[in-house]
């Protein structure tokens, strides 16, 4: 107490009702709000309430936030989430080789809450992974097969894997039991495939793209093909679901400078990259004939993966040396990078990553970068 009986210091905030404290600190940086937390046992409870580090964790890396404010980490303190995303900004981790394989192989992935599902040859297999580490269970606890050629690529939609492999067939398996649907849906290797809302779209080195129904009764039956003037390498739904092609994106692509993965950051907004070496955003409802903005591989190679985190990240994977780069797409140029393969060259194929780890599948194993711990 001050001369007089009046309260100090921490005592004097408390006097204040908490809606009116809460608005204030909602102007506090995140180096203001850790320091006011540690004026007491109270203040520091007060201030880790998610709320206070929201608007903060918004206009950090990686923190769980997609741009239009859905949150993907619910469960994890805000707070924690904006002290690890400052390990994604430095570059800041520990690395890990999880998986090897005696023989050269191209695997994709999928990471989903405690599995990340691996290709590799002609199967596909879900590992566990360990709690509070990058690591993962050494035996899978599943394996998923069918295919006669390896597998190029697969996704999760649900309950099913939907997977395409060098065989020219396409396999939809039942996660948790026996069932599947294998049914030949190219005459050359199935690339790529996407699957959501009852249907599955394919890509193929036989130029063409196709889109198949999965309704009962008719799995597998052929709704469209697309022609093309080559070789299918990626694939994307619109999570606008129109199931046919609206249009056509870029005017000024050279024959070769193939797109080798898409993805979706929201209904409007998509990412690109490939042979061409740039990473490029396009917005549908400002122009389909040229992207928004664009980021250049510094080393001029080819880019055979990219993920983004639905907000301010983008992670992409180099056809040389295992080379992982993190961007910020407020930024021109590479934020941070890894090299993971050297000396022997290797592309990564494809990555994935959560709030906490990165994980990078090369052609003979499978790298984890932990950013929980520098």
């Amino acid at each position: 107490m001050g001369r007089g009986g009046s309260p100090r210091g921490p005592a004097l905030l408390w006097a204040l009702p908490e809606e009116l404290l809460l608005l204030i600190c909602s102007y506090l940086d995140a180096r203001a709000l850790g320091r006011l937390g540690q004026a007491c046992r109270r203040l520091r409870a007060f201030t880790a309430r998610d709320p206070l580090w929201r608007r903060i964790a918004r206009g950090c890396l990686n923190s769980g936030f997609t741009q239009l404010g859905a949150d993907l980490a619910a469960g994890i303190p805000v707070k924690e989430r904006v002290k690890v995303s400052q390990n994604w900004r430095h570059g800041r981790c520990r690395r890990e080789t999880l998986l090897k394989w005696k023989r050269n192989l191209m695997p994709w992935m999928h990471l989903d809450g405690e599995y990340l599902y691996l290709s590799q040859a002609e199967d596909i297999r879900a590992y566990r992974l360990r709690p509070d580490s990058a690591g993962l269970q050494r035996r899978p606890q599943a394996i998923f097969s069918g295919h006669q050629e390896d597998v190029c690529r697969f996704v999760l939609a649900g309950s099913h894997l939907v997977s395409g492999g060098g065989d020219g067939n396409i396999i939809l398996s039942k996660v948790h039991g026996s069932f599947s649907i294998k049914f030949s849906a190219h005459e050359q290797e199935v690339n790529c495939v996407d699957c959501q809302g009852g249907i599955i779209v394919s890509g193929s080195r036989d130029r063409t793209a196709k889109v198949w129904s999965l309704a009962s009764g008719r799995a597998g039956h052929c709704l469209h093909t697309v022609q093309t003037e080559d070789r299918v390498w990626s694939i994307a739904i619109s999570p606008l679901l129109s199931g046919q092609l609206a249009t056509c994106l870029g005017t000024d692509f050279h024959r070769g400078a193939g797109v080798l993965d898409v993805c979706y950051e929201t209904p409007f907004t998509l990412l690109s990259c490939g042979y061409d070496t740039y990473i490029r955003s396009w917005d549908l409802r400002a122009s389909t004939r040229k992207c928004v903005l664009e980021w250049e591989e510094p080393h001029d190679s080819a880019l055979y993966c990219l993920r983004s985190d639905g907000n301010h990240m983008i992670a992409s994977g180099s056809a040389y040396y295992g080379v992982v780069r993190l961007w910020d797409k407020r930024q021109s140029g590479c934020l941070q990078s890894f090299s993971l393969s050297s000396p022997t060259s290797s592309p990564v194929y494809c990555l994935r990553f959560s709030t906490t780890h990165l994980y990078a599948a090369l052609a003979s194993a499978l790298h984890a970068l932990d950013f929980t711990t520098p």
